[in-house]
Order: structure tokens, then sequence, then C-alpha cells
């Protein structure tokens, strides 16, 4: 009963937050890259399976995942757009963006060896993926948007299964920094997380593929480390860094680390995504990187990495329902 109750009450909130405008200005610190509002995906997956839940009648099921739908949320660009649609998504999500008066934030995912042959293998070769980032650049310019340069592509280097990338991969991903910062574009580099690399390592890493023109990095992008945990971690990396600024991904942090990476049972939505108000931290902001529902990959009832695991979604709803 206790559960039904709060789905109730979910779907009179979330059905409120989808159909009416922008919530007011967050406080924010002056400099912050990410403004006064972060932007809503109004086509993201969970929005769409929103929207046919609720075409169904279904009610209850629309009311959990109206609660991711809800929520800004990082967009995801790579390999798998044509350079025509690639432009194509670009132009539309700052579009809406403008007209929520938010900041988008993307999220580069196209390096060479990316996953270095895991689930989510793919990526350019290393000439195609300089254009290709030069053309998001340009697509981007002028817009205010905050771009995050391709989650575990540092912390994935001190794998055997990564053996011999780094000497491509660190150049590249510097030219990267160096061709999005030029077009005036605020930029984050992977900072891995807590249980990964030690700050020390995971810092020569970070200055290795250009973190001086970087804004900061980001940590726990796809993981699931509690926020105090993560936040500890990338001030040691930070104060090794000469002080960057950084983000963290707590979409699906809410029950912390619970024993694996892939589509974990037990797992739950983390807090909503954020500002931060303070002018003295180096945390910029709590995003949803990681899109809650996307799949981890073939693994604990999941289907492809990437793809839309209803079950999943659910269960990280219903995990944060269940804390309180």
């Amino acid at each position: 009963m206790r559960r039904m109750i709060a789905i109730l009450i979910g779907a009179a909130l979330v059905s409120a937050a989808l159909a009416s405008a922008p919530a007011a200005p967050a406080a924010h610190a002056d400099d912050s890259p990410f403004g006064s509002r972060l932007y809503v995906d109004p086509y993201s997956d969970a929005r769409r399976e929103y929207d046919a839940l609720t075409a169904q009648g279904d009610t209850a099921a629309a009311a959990l995942i109206g609660q991711i739908a809800s929520q800004p949320t990082a967009v995801w660009l790579g390999d798998w757009y044509t350079p025509t649609l690639l432009q194509s998504v670009i132009q539309r999500h700052l579009r809406a963006a403008a007209a929520q008066g938010a900041t988008p934030v993307f999220v580069t995912y196209a390096v060479p060896d990316r996953d270095c042959g895991g689930y989510s293998a793919g990526g350019f070769t290393a000439d195609q993926y300089l254009d290709w980032t030069r053309q998001v650049a340009a697509a981007l310019a002028g817009s205010g948007a905050v771009v995050l340069v391709e989650p575990d592509s540092l912390a994935m280097l001190s794998s055997a299964k990564c053996a011999g990338v780094a000497a491509t991969r660190l150049p590249l991903l510097k030219s990267a920094v160096g061709i999005l910062a030029s077009a005036g574009l605020a930029t984050y580099l992977d900072g891995g997380n807590a249980r990964w690399l030690t700050p020390d390592a995971q810092a020569a890493y970070l200055k290795a593929a250009g973190i001086a023109d970087a804004r900061g990095f980001f940590t726990n992008v796809s993981n699931f480390d509690a926020t105090q945990t993560e936040r500890d971690y990338a001030g040691k990396i930070s104060s090794r860094v000469g002080w960057k600024h950084f983000v963290i991904d707590v979409s699906r942090n809410g029950n912390g680390w619970t024993g694996t990476w892939c589509n974990p049972p037990g797992a739950a939505l983390g807090q909503n995504p954020q500002i931060n108000a303070s002018t003295t931290s180096k945390l910029d902001a709590l995003l949803w990187v990681k899109h809650p529902g996307a799949s981890d990959g073939p693994c604990n009832g999941g289907p492809a990495a990437g793809a839309w695991f209803e079950s999943g979604a659910e269960a990280l709803v219903l995990g944060r329902t269940a804390m309180g």
C-alpha cells in the first residue's frame, strides 16, 4: 500500500513537471558554465516510453518512468550518427534547450577503440575522430553548451584489454579538448571513479589528456558510487590537477555500489540533477549523465548496451521509492 501511494503521488508530480514550463532558475556560482537551469531532453527514450505508457493507459508504469523523463539528462553523441544526422540532432537539442532557457550537456562517445572491445565497443579512427570533433565543435560554437569528453576513456587505460591504446588516445583527447575549448565550450574529461584508480594515477592521465585546457573532469559516469564517496575522491584529484572543477554522475547511485557495474540488482536512482550554488566548491553540478533505463549491456536480464531496459528503469525508481 505504501508503495502504491508513493506511485500515485509520484504520478501527479511527474504529470505536472512534464506538462509545465521549466522550473524557476536555480542558484549557481557566478562562473558556472551551467547557467541557471539544466536541460530536460524532450526526446529521450524515457520521455518516449512515458508518452507510450500514458497513451496505453498504463498509469502506474507511466508514473515510474515519468520520474526519469522529467529530469535533466545529458545528450550522447557518437559514431552511430551520420554527419548529416549528427548536425540535425545537435540543432534540435539546441533549439529545445534555448526554448527552456537551459544549458544542454553533451557527451562525446566515439574515441578510437572505445571500451577496448567491451559491450560498448566502437569509435572512429584517429583521423576520423578529430574531424568528427571539429564538426561537433562547429555545431555547438556559441551555444553555451557543456561537453563531457569520452566517459571511461582515461580510467580504462589501466586495463589489460587497453594495452597499447594510451599512446594514441592521450594526444587525441588533448587535441579534442583544444578543439572544443577553441569553440568556447566548457569541457570535462574522464575522472573515473573512486573504486578504479588512485587519485595520483587518474591525475596523471588527466594531465596527459589536456586537463589544463579543460574546465575540469567528471566522475562516476555510468557507475554507482555514493555521492560523498565520489566528492571526496574528486577533491583529491582536483588538488593534483591545479584545482580544476568537477561534476559527478548521480543518476543511479541512490543505493551506492552493490557489487557489479552491469545492470546491478538493487541499484536505485540517485538524487535529482542540480547545479551547485557554492562559490567556493570545485563541484560544479550533480548530473544524470548515464540515462537511467539505458542498459549497461547483455547482463542481468538487460539488452544490448544503450538500449532501453524497461524493467531495469522501473527497478531504479522503485529502489529510490523504497528508500524513503
